[in-house]
């Protein structure tokens, strides 16, 4: 074996950025799958990193971002306010480290295309943290409508009601954010979506956004907790998309992706409220076949699949720059296009 293949097929050497409760998950699963050496982590509240080096044995708190990337790392696991990921996910590719960025990548299109192009001209893999795509079940739904086993799809409903907002005080600032619920909840919605529609052209994007029951203006100068849209793509399919925080819904969450095409339908669905329990289907006209079904530790999956791929293959993936079809429609249901 040459030493550029040793080199390409080591351990990753880790560190993360932000390590609140998502990173610390992140982090969990990385060591509990032990597919990477975990480096170094930094976090703004000191109590949040040293709690996550008692995960790893070894592992040290670098002071900052900065003196993170001093280290000698092969990845960076973002999972910072949302309005810092653009710029950290730029300086860790500039410094040649592989990126895995809580989403969203950026606030808007514009930055995130500059994290893809950073990421092409520094030939980094980028990743991003669309965790539903990884939920059990959710390959075979694509691979089902994409492969034309339900024929046409023509319509989608995709829904992500939250009974709850966020807990961290960033998230209203809408300079850190980016948005409301649209950018953090809708944008999964969205990703599945494109993603399972095999990124089809699209011809018109329309929303209406709400801040506690009052229709916005846009482009948005205030976060929407409600949001309704229709996306119409160019070969005569719509998709309704609907997300918001602190709904009434009787339950925690409705998580939904239904996909219906002329000769049956594949959908995602949470069981009973819950955030982390699914059951994938397939259904054709009163029957349903079950394709998959929680209990299912899918959290960490992406992170792991990223430190998998890192290891075998760090160059950019031609499949990130799709990063910014989904952030150029956010932009649109905001307005901003």
């Amino acid at each position: 074996m040459t030493a550029v293949t040793e080199a390409a097929h080591r351990r990753p050497r880790l560190g993360f950025a932000g390590v609140g409760w998502i990173g610390l998950n992140r982090l969990q699963a990385v060591a509990a799958a032990n597919t990477a050496d975990i480096v170094s982590v930094t976090d703004i509240c000191a109590d949040s990193a040293a709690r996550a080096v008692k995960v790893v044995e070894g592992a040290r708190v670098a002071r900052s971002f900065d003196e993170l990337l001093e280290e000698d790392l092969d990845g960076v696991v973002i999972a910072t306010p949302s309005g810092l990921h653009a710029q950290q996910t730029i300086a860790a590719l500039e410094r040649g480290r592989a990126v895995f960025c809580q989403k969203p990548l950026a606030r808007n299109v514009l930055e995130t295309a500059m994290a893809v192009e950073t990421a092409r001209r520094r030939d980094r893999l980028l990743a991003v943290d669309f965790c539903y795509r990884t939920v059990a079940g959710v390959a075979q739904l694509a691979e089902l409508a994409r492969s034309g086993a339900i024929g046409e799809i023509f319509a989608a409903d995709l829904i992500f009601h939250n009974a709850y907002g966020p807990d961290k005080p960033w998230f209203y600032d809408l300079e850190q954010s980016g948005g409301g619920c649209v950018m953090d909840l809708g944008i999964h919605l969205i990703d599945l979506l494109l993603m399972v529609m095999s990124y089809a052209p699209l011809c018109g994007v329309r929303s209406r956004l709400y801040a506690a029951g009052k229709l916005l203006a846009k482009p948005i100068a205030q976060l929407e907790d409600h949001a309704l849209a229709e996306i119409e793509f160019a070969n005569g399919a719509t998709a309704r998309v609907a997300c918001s925080w602190r709904l009434s819904a009787g339950q925690d969450a409705i998580i939904e992706a239904s996909f219906y095409g002329t000769r049956g339908a594949v959908m995602l669905r949470n069981v009973g409220g819950s955030f982390y329990d699914f059951v994938v289907e397939h259904c054709e006209g009163t029957r349903r076949h079950i394709l998959a079904s929680g209990p299912d530790a899918w959290g960490g999956r992406a992170v792991n699949s990223w430190a998998l791929q890192l290891a075998a293959a760090p160059r950019f993936d031609p499949e990130s720059a799709r990063l910014q079809d989904v952030s150029r429609v956010v932009d649109a249901l905001y307005g901003r296009l």
